[in-house]
């Protein structure tokens, strides 16, 4: 069994958790290896040197059949993870060291009995849609997978237009500061702050949302996931940019892009005892009586 270990740099990282984090490794055997950006953090924070064969850089390359990637931190953290394997069928744990974490659900205590679960092979994965992106970036980026959402987005003061197609059907052009083009996996995500529902990770959907339309009447619409959006943007009175889940890129007045259901799909590591209502129910406080 080997574990592919993500996180960031810049979370603040106790050597008390990496320590743990590591001893619960060697307690199991795994073998493992951990990100370039990671390993200097692993070494001056808790002072453990990881050979040069440990550690790995953007891309991640052919696994064994039992890898597990685990991504240490907040629901970001797991997005930068999932990124790095291009499409890989290697099941995602996250571990939330962060705060809101609907991907990253088990909770970083008690590391051995979630480690021990990955051992046994106790772990139940969920199959997750990711989208594929193709058009006009100003610079092709190494990936145009996302889990979340792509967006198209403002940059100034000047709104922006985005002619909206399903099936060459066209639903819209919005007006405003973008548009939001969301899986299920990330209607928890920015779409969800936008005015967008929140949608079970199963269902086999797509969430159109608009970002601050200037017309009011403007709602999200969700779609089947077999439809393919077709988005084309008028930015002559500001920049523009899109983004892939975290990954931002300009781009120029009338670039077009497609999106599309991709075929790969990413499996995420849940713990057996939390399900996505209970993360939904705990993480946004419904049911809490706040009258008293």
């Amino acid at each position: 069994m080997k574990i592919i270990l993500f996180s960031r740099a810049q979370i603040a990282h106790t050597p008390e958790e990496i320590r743990q984090l590591f001893d619960a490794i060697e307690l199991f055997g795994f073998d493992y290896a951990v990100n370039e950006e990671f390993a200097p953090v692993v070494r001056q924070t808790a002072g453990i040197e990881l050979p040069p064969e440990r550690v790995y850089g953007r891309h991640i390359g052919k696994q064994p059949a039992e890898t597990v990637m685990v991504c240490y931190g907040g629901d970001g953290t797991l997005l930068e993870g999932v990124h790095r394997l291009c499409g890989a069928p290697v099941p995602v744990m996250g571990i939330n060291a962060g705060h809101l974490g609907f991907l990253t659900s088990a909770p970083s205590a008690g590391l051995n009995l979630i480690f021990d679960d990955i051992a046994a092979g106790r772990i139940t994965t969920e199959p997750r849609s990711l989208l594929r992106i193709e058009g006009d970036f100003d610079e092709r980026p190494d990936s145009t997978l996302a889990l979340n959402e792509f967006t198209v987005q403002r940059h100034g003061a000047g709104m922006i237009s985005v002619e909206t197609y399903v099936d060459d059907q066209m639903v819209a052009t919005y007006h405003g500061d973008g548009v939001i083009v969301s899986t299920p996996t990330g209607s928890t995500a920015y779409s969800l702050s936008a005015g967008g529902p929140v949608v079970a990770p199963t269902c086999r959907c797509l969430v159109i949302s608009p970002l601050a339309p200037h017309n009011l009447t403007m709602r999200p619409v969700v779609i089947p996931d077999s439809g393919v959006i077709s988005l084309r943007v008028n930015a002559q009175r500001s920049d523009a940019f899109v983004t892939l889940d975290d990954r931002t890129h300009p781009i120029s007045h009338g670039a077009a892009f497609t999106v599309r259901r991709a075929e790969q799909q990413i499996f995420l590591a849940v713990p057996h005892n939390i399900s996505f209502y209970d993360t939904l129910r705990n993480k946004m406080m419904w049911g809490i009586d706040i009258r008293s």
